[in-house]
């Protein structure tokens, strides 16, 4: 097993060499900024209430810790390009290293699917009553995820160097709504529109077979 790793990583490396590298520390960090963080958990913490934050320390200890471990340990083991495939092509087999790899295109096909959707509910949304009806059409669901298509795809073929930038600016505007929703109950309680506030009120969720 370690001489194939060995022979793994000197190929891989092999292979880097003529690879131009325009990704740094500052665009890995707001690349995992933009894959961790979504705005749709903050309507289904709100949905929770209070017990909200049983789930996220739940899920912390149980998922999030753990997952945090094996990829320490498995980027350790195995520093290769490629992250998971080669881990389950090295671990396993190269079957088991393309079912991954088909996973993750599945995976990217389904969110860039559904990102059409959420584009358009979210522009719907921001101009008002007068837009209700772009969710509710085919067409501009269409259109919107279409040119969400193409734009990524465009992206894509011009390399990281553009690339970047895309996941740069989703993690700055990302950043910029948390901290607006961070701030905003605390402005509330300046100007006296909250009674009071406890965001971190820690309770467990209501249990019942019925």
């Amino acid at each position: 097993m370690s001489s194939e790793l060995n022979r793994a990583e000197r190929d891989v490396q092999e292979h880097s060499v003529a690879l131009k590298k325009p990704l740094g520390l500052r665009d890995l960090v707001l690349t995992q900024i933009l894959f961790v963080v979504g705005s749709t958990w903050v309507g289904a913490a709100a949905k929770l209430g209070q017990a909200h934050l049983f789930f996220w320390l739940l899920a912390i200890l149980l998922f999030y810790i753990p997952q945090a471990a094996v990829v320490i340990y498995l980027s350790n083991r195995m520093p290769l390009e490629g992250g998971i495939y080669q881990w389950a092509k090295l671990g396993f087999n190269e079957f088991a290293g393309f079912i991954v790899a088909w996973n993750l295109w599945l995976l990217s096909i389904t969110v860039i699917a559904l990102g059409g959707m959420f584009t358009t509910t979210n522009i719907s949304y921001a101009i008002g009553s007068s837009a209700a009806w772009m969710p509710n059409s085919k067409w501009c669901v269409s259109l919107i995820s279409a040119a969400l298509v193409i734009g990524l795809g465009w992206a894509c073929v011009r390399g990281l160097s553009l690339g970047k930038w895309v996941h740069n600016v989703g993690a700055f505007a990302m950043l910029v709504v948390y901290s607006s929703l961070i701030l905003l109950p605390l402005v509330g309680l300046a100007r006296g529109e909250l009674k009071s506030y406890q965001p971190l009120q820690l309770a467990l969720p209501t249990m019942s077979i019925f």
